[in-house]
C-alpha cells in the first residue's frame, strides 16, 4: 500500500464526520473535569488508552477475520453501554462506510455498504473491515485509530477554547511516545479482551445530551 493512502485516511479533510464529536471532552469541560492544559493532557492520554483497549481489539478482530463482522458489531453494541458513545460509534461508522464506498468504489465495497445497512455498523469493527479492503496494513489501521482519537480530542479542545492551536500541536507531538506505548499494548489484544479503562470519562460523556448548550454531538 502506498504511504499516500495512509496519509489520505488520517487527513482531517477526509470526510468521516469526526469533527462533530468531542469524545466526551465537551461534557468533561462543562463539568469542570478539564479546566486547564494539564487536565487536557490527562484527558487525551486516558482517551487514547480507552481506544487502545476498547476499540482497537474490535478493529483487529474484523481486520484479521472479516467473516466475524456481524458478531463483532454486536459485541461493540453490548460493550458500549453509554448511549452517547454508542450513538456516536454508529453515526461515525455509517459516515465512514458512506465515504469509503464513494472514494474507493469497488464491487466488494458496494457489497459491504449493502451489508452495513442491515447492521448497527459500529465504527471500530467496520474500520477493520474497510481498511483491509483498501489494502491498508493492520498496523497502520491501528495507528490511524489511535492517532484519530488524539487528534479529535485536541481539535475539539481548540474549538471549545480550552487551548490554542500551538498548545494543541505541542500536546499532539508530546503524545507520540504514549501512542506508541498504547499501540504496543493493544497489539495482541483479542476482541474478547475489550474493556473500559476510563469510567469517569464514560460517565461524563453519558451526560452530554443533558448539557444546556453544546457544540458537539458527543
Amino acid at each position: 500500500m502506498s504511504d499516500w493512502l495512509a496519509w489520505q485516511i488520517v487527513d482531517s479533510a477526509f470526510p468521516v464526520g469526526v469533527f462533530a464529536h468531542s469524545w466526551g471532552l465537551e461534557a468533561a469541560w462543562q463539568a469542570g473535569h478539564v479546566t486547564e492544559i494539564g487536565d487536557l493532557e490527562r484527558f487525551v492520554c486516558e482517551s487514547v488508552q480507552q481506544t487502545a483497549y476498547g476499540a482497537v481489539p474490535l478493529l483487529s478482530g474484523c481486520y484479521y477475520e472479516p467473516t466475524r463482522w456481524s458478531e463483532l458489531d454486536q459485541l461493540a453494541e453490548a460493550f458500549l453501554l453509554n448511549p452517547v458513545a454508542n450513538r456516536a460509534s454508529r453515526v461515525q461508522g455509517r459516515a465512514l462506510m458512506s465515504t469509503m464506498v464513494r472514494v474507493f468504489p469497488s464491487k466488494d465495497m458496494i457489497e459491504a455498504e449493502v451489508r452495513a445497512s442491515g447492521y448497527l455498523a459500529h465504527l471500530a469493527p467496520l474500520s477493520g473491515l474497510v481498511f483491509r479492503m483498501i489494502g491498508m496494513s493492520a498496523e497502520t489501521s491501528k495507528m490511524a485509530m489511535l492517532y484519530g482519537t488524539a487528534r479529535g480530542v485536541l481539535s475539539a479542545a481548540i474549538r471549545l477554547g480550552i487551548v490554542g492551536s500551538y498548545d494543541a500541536q505541542r500536546l499532539q507531538h508530546a503524545m507520540g511516545p504514549w501512542l506508541e506505548q498504547m499501540l504496543d499494548r493493544s497489539r495482541d489484544l483479542q476482541p474478547e479482551d475489550v474493556c473500559q479503562t476510563a469510567p469517569i470519562i464514560d460517565l461524563l460523556q453519558a451526560g452530554h445530551d443533558r448539557l444546556y448548550s453544546k457544540l458537539f454531538q458527543s
